[in-house]
């Protein structure tokens, strides 16, 4: 692999750069994770492009750029731009209640549990929008990591994006059966809120998810790779997906979780999970993080307006995720962060303990993939590899560090070796 500038040429350092690739090789040779590859890039010029390790211990295989890894949550934010580009269109309002257009939504339940212990269920103060939904804040939930008693009915009713046999519609009527975790708009949550979303895409547009990613997305980027499934032919370049172990002398190691051959994503799914679903590569999603740094456009494609993108992705909670009662969560810091639709969003690195910029967006998958796009200082990172869950090593905020440690260039344009030169510099 290589990348396509210099780094010096769009303000980076290239040996400050290699401590990336140095780290990369820790977390290999440690035994933490399989493989993983790096993306950065700078004014829309990648910088830096490496990989180490292998995307499958039991064959060998190496990782390269044109691996295939389930990237999961980081479906959600094309989700959100396929929903958006519906909203451009007029065909609903952010404000809008999710139960005008899925009537099942319609009427739900809060679940409360008062301070003796006692749990009963009472109608929601107010009904779910598609806004709330696409912060976060409606309710919902996931059965898969919430201890709580929604989390244990959403278990017992079977809600599970990930099985990818049962169709959509059916699954949110699922939904509908569950009580919401608090009453819609007073917390934020993670959960299912961006499956429901893709539903409103079918629902409004007649057209499967997967259809509507492919035509509205996926084929005017040219992100040819990308899917619900892998394309056929390519399982020998699919990553296979570990979790981590450690051995009674606490070295690190690694068992298989999904082999390529078998995964469901070798199958046609019957669901399409927005929240989750999909697999693609390094380049094809480069081409999407491409588009919404560019505000909407690539190559000549206009998927979203430059304002619609930057709505996206400015914080819609009244203050950070920490005054939404968010506690510590993989996915981002919560001090300092705040949410807008789809994305994490940068308000204040002091207060979430990692170098950024305000306005920065991001947002990562359960298998420690990660991106963010850094407006200020015109910056793209991505990260692959296929370790779950997400919360196994601190690897974003140790890659935040090394990223931008490496940018070196001076953001005001002034020259210091010529004003050394000229005898000048700065009181």
């Amino acid at each position: 692999m290589s990348a396509t500038v210099a780094p010096e040429d769009v303000g980076f350092d290239t040996g400050r750069l290699e401590r990336v690739t140095e780290w990369m090789n820790r977390y290999v040779d440690a035994g933490k994770l399989p493989g993983c590859l790096t993306l950065i890039a700078r004014h829309g010029e990648i910088a830096y492009l490496e990989s180490v390790g292998k995307r499958n211990l039991e064959t060998g295989e190496p990782v390269t750029l044109d691996t295939i890894w389930r990237f999961y949550s980081m479906t959600k934010p094309i989700t959100i731009v396929a929903a958006l580009s519906l909203l451009e269109e007029a065909r609903f309002r952010i404000d809008d209640p999710i139960g005008d257009y899925i009537p099942e939504l319609a009427d739900m339940n809060v679940l409360v549990q008062g301070d003796d212990g006692r749990v009963w269920q009472e109608p929601a103060k107010t009904p779910i929008t598609i806004g709330q939904l696409m912060r976060h804040t409606s309710g919902l939930t996931y059965g898969f990591s919430d201890p709580g008693p929604v989390g244990d009915i959403y278990r017992e009713l079977g809600i599970d994006m990930s099985n990818s046999e049962v169709p959509l519609d059916e699954m949110i009527g699922r939904v509908a059966q569950a009580p919401l975790c608090f009453h819609p708009g007073t917390r934020w949550n993670y959960g299912v809120s961006t499956d429901v979303i893709g539903r409103l895409v079918e629902v409004i547009s007649g057209q499967t998810l997967g259809a509507f990613f492919a035509e509205r997305i996926f084929e005017p980027l040219g992100m040819t790779e990308t899917g619900f499934s892998i394309p056929d032919g390519t399982e020998n370049r699919f990553a296979a997906l570990y979790g981590p172990t450690k051995d009674e002398a606490g070295q690190h190691g690694m068992s298989l979780i999904d082999a390529p051959a078998g995964s469901r994503f070798t199958t046609e799914a019957k669901l399409h999970s927005g929240g989750g679903g999909l697999a693609s590569t390094a380049q094809d999603y480069f081409r999407f993080t491409e588009m919404l740094r560019r505000g909407g456009e690539l190559d000549g494609a206009r998927i979203l307006g430059r304002k619609t993108v930057e709505f996206m992705t400015m914080n819609h909670l009244p203050g950070d995720l920490a005054e939404m009662g968010q506690p510590v969560f993989s996915e981002t810091s919560f001090s300092g962060i705040g949410f807008g639709l789809g994305v994490s969003v940068m308000l204040d690195p002091a207060k979430a303990g990692v170098p950024g910029s305000p306005g920065e967006f991001a947002w990562g998958g359960a298998a420690s993939t990660a991106f963010w796009i850094d407006p200020v200082e015109d910056l793209t990172v991505i990260f692959l590899t296929q370790l779950l869950p997400s919360s196994t090593y601190p690897i974003r905020r140790e890659l935040k560090a090394l990223a931008y440690q490496a940018l070196v260039d001076d953001p005001s344009g002034l020259d210091f070796d010529l004003l050394d030169a000229l005898g000048g510099g700065l009181e």
